[in-house]
This record gives C-alpha cells, sequence and structure tokens, in this order.
C-alpha cells in the first residue's frame, strides 16, 4: 500500500519551525486521509497563542478542513474524530461549534479529556476521512 505525507501550508512550515521533526500533518494511505491533532495555530502569526476556548475549536476545525481538502477529501468524508481537551466542562460548548462542521450527519468520535498540552493551548482534534 502506498503512503504519501502531504504538506500543507502555512500550516506544515508552521509545524517544522515549531516541534523540529519529521512531522506531517496529513497521510494519505489506502483511500483513507489521517489528519494529525494540531494546536490552534494563530492564523495571521502562525504561532499557538492563549485564546478563548471558542476561538481555538474553530480553528483547529478550520486546520481540519483544510488539511482535508488538500488531500481530495472533505469535511462530509470525516469518519472519526478524536477530540482531546485539558478541560471537561467545554464539552457542551464544543459540540455547538463541532456541530456547524457536521450538521447533517458528523462521524465517529470521542472526547477525550488530557491534563495538558505543551503550549498555550486547550484543544487538539484529529480525524481519519475516506477519499471520495
Amino acid at each position: 500500500m502506498e503512503r504519501k505525507a502531504i504538506r500543507v501550508e502555512p500550516i506544515s512550515t508552521w509545524l517544522e519551525r515549531r516541534r523540529k521533526g519529521p512531522i506531517f500533518p496529513v497521510i494519505v494511505a489506502g483511500g483513507f486521509v489521517f489528519v494529525s491533532g494540531l494546536p490552534p495555530f494563530d492564523p495571521v502569526s502562525g504561532e499557538p497563542s492563549r485564546r478563548p476556548f471558542e476561538e481555538q475549536a474553530e480553528i483547529v476545525l478550520e486546520q481540519m478542513k483544510r488539511c482535508l481538502e488538500t488531500a481530495g477529501s472533505s469535511m462530509e468524508c470525516v469518519l472519526k474524530c478524536n477530540v482531546y481537551c485539558t478541560d471537561p466542562s467545554r464539552f457542551a460548548a464544543f459540540n455547538e461549534i463541532y456541530a456547524r462542521y457536521f450538521p447533517v450527519e458528523s462521524p465517529a468520535r470521542i472526547f477525550l479529556c488530557v491534563p495538558c498540552f505543551p503550549g498555550p493551548f486547550d484543544i487538539e482534534v484529529d480525524c481519519v476521512a475516506m477519499i471520495p
């Protein structure tokens, strides 16, 4: 099976600068797209920065959408999402935002609470999608 790493700009450049390691935001293999969990990069500076939770969630889902589209997929093709959050009380707020991105049929999902991230943010979301 062929495995192809996809660059998504400016996300790929931001990851390389911050993580200083071999990381791609997207891998395509076997008709599927695998999107890495990404911090909510500021759309202007490219740096994660402390923002209200709702803005962080919007940024993360927009980044996920961009990664999927770059790989030839879309939000409608998402099969599974993993949501990692530092505060369980944000569940309802996240659901409101998430429902705007998946208005008809939402994918399988888990919402996991994690103690912290190595940066000033509170949420990451990764996913697996089909390529239509």
